[in-house]
């Protein structure tokens, strides 16, 4: 059903002082900007190799403004939703009305780009977010935005996204429902005390959906939330150096969980999303 993470979307207050913080972390120009569908909202988009990254910002008036400032208000800026891409949006609604999880009636969405007047079509639902314990899913059957252009040296700019971070009061919940219910492949599940963790990576597409459960905190209803981002870069060594010049606060390049991996924290400047910066084990820089 599902075959890629399309996009992931950040709420934020300003719009204009969010792309200025994702054109320095990414190394890259935005390549879409456009109204949110509906309207209340603004949206800049940067298209990666294996995802793309939303920035939205409420907008004058209206019921989506308003959920937007609401939401803001309540958990400040951060990740907002996560949009998984299907080949066929009828079929994906299909099941997911089978499997209890509540869709939302399919809509056709269209996205003009004010500058250029490019247009982009395509087709949603939402996932009850009572059936994903609080996580905003979308299933989209995508058109998505054009690569977003180089700002800085290819070995110090962020290629794609090498895994998103779920956190869950309740595992075995979690595991249900992005295994069982939503189709993706479980690839790891273990707990480490070291890490005072329990770690699932489900793959989706050629990048991960973590989700990690706190063991010190034990099992509880609670709802999930969304959390962090981790980065593919193809050098840690340039691409730290070169967000260390413009003055993030960023960690040492240190040795990744995965062996022959290389990664370092960004520490400020996200727009609130926990953020890693990662370089793949064989990449240029290793």
């Amino acid at each position: 059903m599902i075959t890629a993470l399309d996009h992931v979307v950040i709420a934020v207050r300003d719009l204009e002082a969010a792309v200025e913080t994702y054109q320095t972390l990414l190394g890259r120009a935005p390549s879409w900007r456009t109204e949110a569908h509906g309207g209340g909202g603004e949206i800049a988009a940067f298209g990666l190799a294996n995802v793309a990254v939303e920035l939205i910002a409420p907008s004058s008036d209206g019921p989506m403004a308003d959920r937007l400032r609401a939401a803001l208000a309540a958990h400040g800026e951060g990740l907002a939703s996560l949009a998984f891409a299907v080949s066929d949006i009828e079929r994906a609604h299909r099941r997911l009305g089978r499997l209890g999880l509540d869709p939302e009636p399919i809509t056709a969405a269209e996205s003009v780009d004010p500058i250029g007047g490019a247009r982009r079509v395509w087709k949603r639902t939402r996932v009850s977010t009572t059936a994903t314990h609080g996580v905003r899913i979308f299933l989209v059957q995508p058109d998505p935005p054009p690569p977003s252009p180089m700002l800085a040296p290819a070995p110090a700019a962020v290629t794609g996204l090498d895994h998103v971070v779920i956190r869950t009061p309740d595992p075995e919940r979690a595991a249900a429902l992005y295994g069982a219910r939503l189709g993706l492949d479980m690839r790891l599940d273990r707990s480490n005390p070291e890490w005072g963790a329990r770690l699932m990576f489900f793959r989706c597409g050629d990048l991960i959906v973590e989700v990690a459960h706190d063991l010190r905190a034990g099992v509880s209803s609670g709802p999930d939330r969304l959390w962090g981002l981790s980065w593919r870069v193809p050098d840690a060594w340039s691409a730290r150096a070169r967000l260390h010049a413009v003055g993030l606060d960023v960690s040492e390049v240190r040795p990744g969980r995965k062996p022959g991996t290389r990664v370092f924290t960004a520490r400020d400047r996200t727009c609130g999303v926990p953020t890693l910066v990662l370089e793949p084990a064989g990449a240029t820089g290793s």
